[in-house]
């Protein structure tokens, strides 16, 4: 039952108490978790988990010189929301302290902790003009420890700039983008990409419901545009699902296969095709038990930590940890091994993640290229528009969540093309 007046705030803490405590994702959450919310209701509550979640480190800072301890992961959740609410979104002092008060009371865990909640909120906002002199909040030590390994702290800083400042929205066009940033009053990228000047509800947008356009961060377009599909090719898209690459890889002109391990996934999928009047041939199964004729080219954007989404997916690093990175790394190798087997001879790869990890690009590459000694590496067809020279090494291409931050940033990936003997 809902606080009378609450209910997003309710939800939101629901969500937060879901991704620290139970370790979910919000991606596997906000579907049922917000549906009997009206649409204004669900958007608001989504938003106040995100911005909490993005903002979560600044807010701990905010509340550990008025704690003794910490308390019970709800009721720090309580607090957390009701510091990024006055903090971030410049919400009435009163009306939060309330808020956050009656939410605390409302749950048996919590109900003993309304004092704590109260005297801790109105200190913060006494002392509100103390947030901007905080740090830029900063990754969980299991993963900035390996992302300075990898790159150095000057990097990881410029990282974690990028993920304070929240994603843009990219949409990937049929045809006449420039006509289409005019329309929704966006602006086309160098990549290609229209970039929205502000957020947006999506399905409100002109062009969804006429499928003129995809949403798809502008670093993901990049994996299928560096394959290059040809009108007729036999094309397979492995690991699919959401399917923006295979929409990209229809739009060409391609005979498209596309593949994924998961039906609901996959059932995302058909409605963007639907949607958009693009085909695809459908096999919902396990990539790695997969069997057909050879390819012309495949795309493999394998399983990965996601870790170069994380600006628009900030629960990922409280909900996930490194423990399944020995098991994604081989999974990876294995569909790389796999991939291989299901191209012809004098056919394409390309091998992308969303990652910010080396383990899961560049060091992929390498061990690719050590198994199978015939196997090259073309990084001429990864000088795409858009991409600087520098961003290209002797692996591949790497995006960062800095890169373009003039424009609003964009997403980490790793893209590289193999070409078969």
């Amino acid at each position: 039952m809902s606080i009378l007046g609450q209910a997003p705030r309710q939800a939101a803490l629901q969500l937060l108490n879901a991704v620290t405590g139970e370790k979910a994702m919000l991606s596997d959450l906000l579907p049922k978790a917000l549906d009997r919310l009206p649409a204004e209701e669900r958007a608001r509550a989504a938003r106040l988990a995100i911005t909490t979640l993005r903002w979560m480190d600044r807010a701990d800072r905010m509340l550990g010189p008025h704690l003794r301890q910490r308390p019970p992961e709800p009721t720090l959740n309580a607090l957390r929301l009701g510091t990024v609410e006055l903090c971030v979104d410049g919400a009435a002092s009163h009306g939060v302290v309330n808020a956050m008060v009656a939410l605390v009371k409302a749950d048996p865990r919590t109900v003993r902790t309304a004092g704590l909640v109260n005297a801790v909120l109105r200190k913060v906002a006494a002392g509100i003009d103390k947030w901007q002199a905080l740090p830029v909040p900063q990754l969980p030590k299991w993963l900035r420890k390996q992302l300075i390994a990898d790159y150095g702290k000057a990097t990881v800083a410029e990282i974690e700039k990028a993920h304070a400042a929240g994603p843009a929205l990219d949409l990937t066009v049929k045809e006449d983008a420039a006509g289409w940033a005019e329309r929704l009053g966006g602006q086309v990228l160098s990549t290609g990409s229209v970039r929205l000047n502000a957020q947006a509800q999506v399905t409100a947008l002109a062009g969804y419901a006429e499928g003129g356009w995809w949403v798809q961060d502008a670093a993901a377009t990049l994996p299928a545009r560096a394959l290059a599909a040809q009108p007729g090719e036999r094309v397979l898209d492995l690991c699919a699902a959401p399917g923006g690459k295979t929409l990209q890889l229809a739009a060409t002109g391609a005979d498209v296969t596309a593949l994924d391990i998961s039906g609901p996934r996959m059932a995302r999928v058909e409605e963007n095709l639907k949607r958009t009047g693009l085909s695809a041939h459908l096999v919902t199964t396990d990539a790695l038990h997969y069997a057909a004729d050879p390819f012309d080219a495949i795309l493999l954007d394998a399983p990965c930590s996601a870790t170069g989404t994380i600006r628009r997916h900030p629960d990922l690093v409280y909900a996930k940890d490194s423990s399944d990175f020995p098991a994604l790394f081989a999974l990876q190798a294995a569909m790389i091994d796999k991939a291989l087997s299901l191209l012809k001879p004098g056919g394409r790869l390309v091998y992308s993640t969303c990652s910010l990890l080396i383990d899961e690009g560049e060091e992929q590459v390498r061990d690719a290229l050590a198994r199978h000694p015939a196997l090259s590496v073309d990084v001429a067809v990864l000088r795409l528009p858009g991409i600087d020279p520098g961003w290209i090494s002797e692996t591949g291409l790497r995006t960062f969540p800095h890169y373009m931050a003039e424009l609003g940033g964009m997403d980490g990936f790793f893209v590289t093309l193999f070409r078969k003997p």
